[in-house]
């Protein structure tokens, strides 16, 4: 992808979560009190927020990474990971805690469950994220966040970015209920239809169901809702349309990082010029790729890989 900014600030600052993944790969999950054996093991970086990064990175945006890690044997697997992918990690501080760590079962679907222990994720503070804010604004235009780390700390980001005119995504995961104040400071909130369900309360199963949760975001003034639907592909909601996007068809073998490569794509796109539309489709294509691989940040694919997809998956809406 070529197209730039028109304004020249095309770097995405992402604040977040960074753990080390460990991550088991079985044929089924172990049901309560059972053992079994696997097949596989890998230990890579991980986390929601590094994930994006990565993916943003890939997508071929100037990417920050604002977080923190901890001064123990995890550290250079978290930080070498992030700069191997080309992420800026000036703005991490290492705090006197754990780097975090992420626990991720994997079944023969590819579906999976993973319990995170944010551990130094749990010291990013507001004033770590306005200084952050303040020195990469010049040469950002996007800001994503998430919410496994700390809720105030989210919200603090997303305020922030507001202030200095970035467009601000949020990525909504794991769900939890915000401030209005919040939710009106956010451009594009982006849950799939688990964490549309749980924050809204409206069970979401489809595109009408998903239009309705959408509505829900737009009430509490956030500018527009893109709730993912796997397979079943994706809805914008805006206060001027709802727009359905149809999946790509892929084989999933493990769906780990699917929304972070939605997600980092998704904010390197929009920082790149393209519109609301197009980024979606990019992201979307994103998403598709990084289902086939194992692995989360492995899995996040790269720019030319997109955007061969995309040309050979011209999307019928």
């Amino acid at each position: 992808m070529t197209t730039t900014s028109e304004n020249g600030r095309d770097g995405v600052i992402i604040v977040g979560s960074i753990t080390a993944d460990v991550t088991t790969f079985s044929k089924r999950l172990p049901q309560r009190g059972e053992t079994i054996l696997g097949e596989e093991f890998t230990l890579l970086l991980g986390g929601k927020g590094a994930n994006q990064a990565v993916a943003s990175g890939l997508a071929g945006a100037p990417s920050f990474m604002v977080g923190c890690v901890g001064n123990d044997l995890f550290r250079p697997l978290v930080t070498d990971g992030l700069e191997a992918h080309g992420v800026d990690t000036s703005e991490l501080r290492v705090v006197e805690a754990p780097t975090g760590i992420a626990h991720i079962r994997v079944d023969d679907s590819g579906e999976n469950d993973i319990v995170m222990v944010p551990l130094a994720n749990d010291h990013l503070t507001p004033d770590q994220i306005s200084d952050a804010v303040s020195r990469l604004a010049p040469r950002a235009s996007v800001l994503l966040t998430q919410l496994e780390i700390p809720r105030e700390a989210a919200a603090h980001a997303v305020r922030a970015a507001r202030t200095a005119g970035l467009t601000v995504i949020l990525d909504p995961a794991p769900a939890a209920a915000l401030d209005r104040e919040t939710w009106a400071s956010v451009d594009f909130v982006t849950p799939n239809e688990t964490e549309a369900s749980l924050i809204t309360g409206i069970p979401v199963t489809d595109a009408a169901s998903a239009v309705r949760a959408g509505e829900w975001f737009l009430a509490q003034g956030t500018g527009g809702a893109i709730i993912t639907l796997a397979s079943a592909g994706a809805v914008l909601v805006t206060a001027d349309r709802q727009t359905v996007f149809d999946s790509y068809p892929v084989t999933a073998v493990d769906t780990t990082a699917a929304g972070d490569a939605f997600s980092g794509y998704l904010g390197a796109s929009l920082a790149a010029g393209l519109s609301i539309d197009e980024a979606i489709r990019r992201a979307m294509a994103a998403g598709a790729l990084a289902v086939t691989k194992k692995g989360a940040s492995p899995s996040l694919p790269a720019t030319d890989d997109v955007d061969l997809f995309l040309s050979a998956h011209v999307p019928s809406r």
